[in-house]
């Protein structure tokens, strides 16, 4: 019997969850079958041999609703990988497990994605696998700073050993170089190694000096001919190969200058083998130092978070490290420190500066109930605070989290290096051996077809392919990240680049979704500040926007309201006060033409401020018109600015709200909008986004609410912006953690440079392989151009995936224009 468990989704009542459960149960194979409608999962034993997954699911779907296999997502760390065919044979292997539903491999950061059915599959399964196919993978353990220190110091270790390999490799490999390569060029040897006086001296000495170059670079033998042996040769395959040839080939022509044929000293080859292995080395230590600049930006964002945090537990204050902080926590953070996990403040005041994690410049004020974020800093104040999130489940460890799952991520503008990186290296193995067959049968000598097998192996470069799309990415989205724009992956990176047209919902995205006062027009029998400081009296305690909006605009001015002597409000109309011994009317229109008073001069003035979209509100003074006080909902400082930068970019803007479209009109016309879609209800916004798409068009949605969540969801690409609820970001492509809309076009211009950047890095690798091959095979040769050297090869080699690491680290440069 299997045990599993699916998602059920379309659910809303028990109904709907008994007939699931019915459904499920009277197919031929099923023990049980057991619905929760509160967690809306099926949890269903059933025979495999009788019935399958896509039965349970049919019969699910065939009853209304649909059924999801609970699955299970895990990043893993692979060490052993050297190139895009070794990403390609760990993707492979772990793909073909039956219950892995999607395995993505990231060459740059060394990482797999795995979905998987934890029912069929278990993790030991999928390391067994891996390390049958020759390389070692370990779980990564979300939210753990030290396991995070771990793979830091791990790297700088790596580094720092292929960096003593390269030095010492060079030790030996320079004089060798002199030796064997100096008396073609004019220079001197003293008569001891001549090769033509002393020829065993000469080839005894070359050997001595690869032994060591060859014990050095051992791993590239052991990985390369284990993957070759395995039947997925990768680059060190290449490198292992050409070397071992140069090698063996050398110990045949030194056996004979032993064995007394002094002509065989101009035979040798170590030189080759050795310089290409020093060569190769150094090009891997620029590899992997440009690699681990790629990252910058997670290691900046794990910097944020302090070590350790000062807890009170039973009245005394402790110094403990931040893993062993827990939810409900009292902590103490003194000016200066770090906030360490998120929390609420409980006691004391002060000035927090979150600009690392929102960009945001300005220090935030915080009292007594205002949360506070781990990895903000307190500036001046002392304050007392309770743990509400720890670990994975801060603000900072989940940013962190979605950069990660970023980087790792692919786009699909990838897929063809990929499929071309699965099959390269065989193929150059079997290019070099045919142009090496081919000079050697056409007449030339054999280390004349040596020469061109082995350059044609250690040219080609499968790492330029691999690293092309996800050192950009990573770069790309770690940019992001810097400037407040989370990008959740590679696709939504490469999709963004292509949007047309861009629909903002107004309130809280355009508006600041928080009406206020913008205009006060009073007749010549009272002033701007008596008039407000009356409405707001009279407003007091009031719970209508409108109200509030007119107390606040008295409080941020220092005016003392009035205590009123009586109260009475009219429903759809407004209130009748008693204030200072003046009977006040404050309202809508309505309310003054039923109680017959004239606007007079002020009609005109209540008719602009309606087309500009503000809501007037008429206040009388014993049974007169005294003044118009206009309250609206403002738009926000960099709207208009925001817009304007994406029309300059050649992208429409649309705007849609539930406004009426005159107040709709009124902000689009403000702010520079070209569609508007008014009146519309939260769960239609969905479908005029559709609307958009089926004129085929490339769009992306911007909001912040719960009813914003179907439209981003919708949408080919959603922008949350940060300030929302957590089901709008949950459902957007794209976070902006500060409330700026200028951040959008920055998303933009960030998504537009990365896939450029990207086209670059694939343009290079492609031609680097594509000339350089056939340079290498002779084909130039034949036309009299130059023959290449297998040493020459190997250094263009290393510097090919060198030079496409340093292109996507120009995007480190990259500053988005916010004229």
């Amino acid at each position: 019997m299997q045990k599993k468990t699916f998602d059920i989704e379309g659910m809303t009542c028990a109904s709907c969850a008994q007939t699931v459960e019915k459904a499920t149960n009277k197919l031929s194979g099923v023990e049980s079958a057991q619905v929760n409608l509160a967690t809306e999962k099926l949890n269903i034993n059933y025979d495999e041999s009788v019935l399958s997954v896509q039965d349970i699911q049919n019969a699910v779907s065939d009853a209304g609703y649909k059924a999801v296999p609970k699955t299970e997502k895990k990043t893993l760390s692979i060490s052993g990988m050297t190139c895009a065919s070794c990403a390609q044979t760990v993707e492979k292997t772990s793909a073909k497990l039956d219950g892995v539903l999607k395995s993505q491999v990231n060459l740059a950061t060394e990482k797999l994605m795995i979905e998987y059915d934890p029912t069929k599959v278990s993790m030991t399964d999928v390391t067994s696998a891996i390390a049958d196919a020759g390389y070692q993978a370990k779980e990564d353990i979300e939210g753990s700073l030290n396991s995070y220190d771990e793979v830091k110091n791990k790297k700088t270790e790596q580094m720092d050993s292929i960096w003593r390999r390269f030095w010492l490799s060079a030790v030996f490999a320079i004089p060798l170089l002199y030796i064997s390569m100096g008396p073609m060029v004019g220079l001197p040897l003293p008569l001891i190694i001549d090769p033509d006086a002393n020829a065993i001296y000469f080839a005894t000495l070359q050997l001595i000096l690869t032994a060591p170059v060859i014990a050095l670079g051992w791993s590239y033998y052991t990985g390369g001919y284990k993957a070759l042996f395995k039947g997925h040769p990768n680059m060190d395959s290449l490198i292992a190969l050409g070397t071992s040839a140069a090698v063996l080939y050398s110990l045949v022509a030194t056996f004979h200058v032993w064995a007394g044929d002094p002509s065989y000293s101009h035979e040798l080859y170590y030189e080759s083998a050795a310089v290409i292995l020093t060569l190769i080395t150094l090009g891997k230590y620029l590899e992997t130092r440009s690699k681990g600049k790629t990252s910058e930006a997670i290691e900046k964002l794990m910097d944020l978070a302090p070590k350790t945090a000062t807890v009170i537990r039973d009245g005394q204050e402790l110094k403990l490290a931040i893993d062993e902080v827990v939810v409900g926590d009292q902590m103490i953070v003194k000016p200066g420190e770090k906030i360490p996990v998120d929390g609420v403040i409980t006691e004391g005041r002060t000035s927090v500066d979150e600009s690392m994690l929102t960009g945001e410049s300005i220090p935030v004020e915080k009292n007594i109930g205002d949360s506070l974020v781990g990895g903000s800093f307190n500036k001046n104040g002392t304050v007392r605070y309770q743990a509400t999130k720890v670990g994975k489940d801060t603000a900072l460890a989940q940013i962190i989290q979605l950069v990660e799952d970023a980087q790792g991520s692919k786009a699909p503008i990838a897929k063809m290096a990929d499929v071309i990186s699965g099959y390269f290296v065989p193929i150059v193995i079997g290019l070099a051996l045919v142009s090496g067959l081919a000079w050697y049968f056409s007449g030339q000598t054999g280390i004349f077809a040596l020469t061109i097998m082995i350059s044609v192996l250690v040219i080609a470069c499968p790492c330029a392919l691999g690293l092309a799309t996800p050192t950009a990415i990573m770069v790309g989205t770690g940019k992001g990240a810097e400037h407040g724009v989370l990008i959740k992956g590679g696709e939504a990176l490469e999709t963004t680049h292509k949007v047309e047209m861009i629909v903002f919902d107004k309130t809280g995205t355009i508006t600041e979704g928080k009406p206020v006062v913008t205009d006060i027009i009073t007749n010549e029998t009272t002033t701007d500040q008596e008039l407000l400081r009356l409405a707001a009296s009279a407003e007091k305690g009031s719970e209508h926007p409108l109200g509030e909006a007119i107390v606040r605009e008295a409080e941020a001015k220092g005016l003392d309201l009035i205590d009123i002597q009586s109260f009475e409000a009219i429903p759809g109309h407004g209130i009748e006060v008693s204030v200072n011994d003046k009977k006040l009317l404050a309202g809508n229109r309505k309310l003054m033409d039923d109680r017959k008073i004239s606007l007079g001069d002020l009609a005109a003035e209540s008719d602009r401020l309606a087309n500009e979209g503000k809501t007037p509100m008429y206040i009388a003074i014993d049974e007169g018109m005294a003044g118009i006080i206009a309250v609206a909902d403002t738009v926000k400082e960099n709207s208009a600015k925001a817009i304007e930068r994406l029309h300059k970019m050649g992208i429409e803007v649309g705007m849609i709200t539930g406004d009426n479209s005159r107040t709709a009109e009124a902000i689009a016309k403000q702010v520079g909008i070209d569609r508007v879609m008014s009146e519309v209800l939260p769960e239609d916004k969905a479908n005029e986004v559709k609307k958009i798409q089926d004129e085929g068009r490339k769009v992306a949605m911007v909001g912040d609410g719960i009813n914003d969540a179907p439209a981003l969801a919708q949408a080919d690409i959603g922008i949350a912006i940060g300030s929302g609820t957590d089901v709008a970001i949950e459902s957007a492509d794209i976070v902006l953690m500060r409330s700026d809309l200028l951040d959008v076009s920055s998303a933009i211009q960030l998504s537009r440079a990365t896939i450029r950047n990207i086209k670059e890095n694939l343009f290079w690798a492609f031609a680097y392989n594509v000339l350089g091959i056939p340079f290498a095979m002779g084909v130039f040769h034949i036309f009299g151009g130059p023959l290449l050297s297998p040493m020459i090869a190997g250094a263009a080699m290393s510097l090919s995936s060198v030079s496409v690491l340093a292109n996507a680290l120009r995007l480190k440069r990259f500053n988005p224009s916010r004229d």
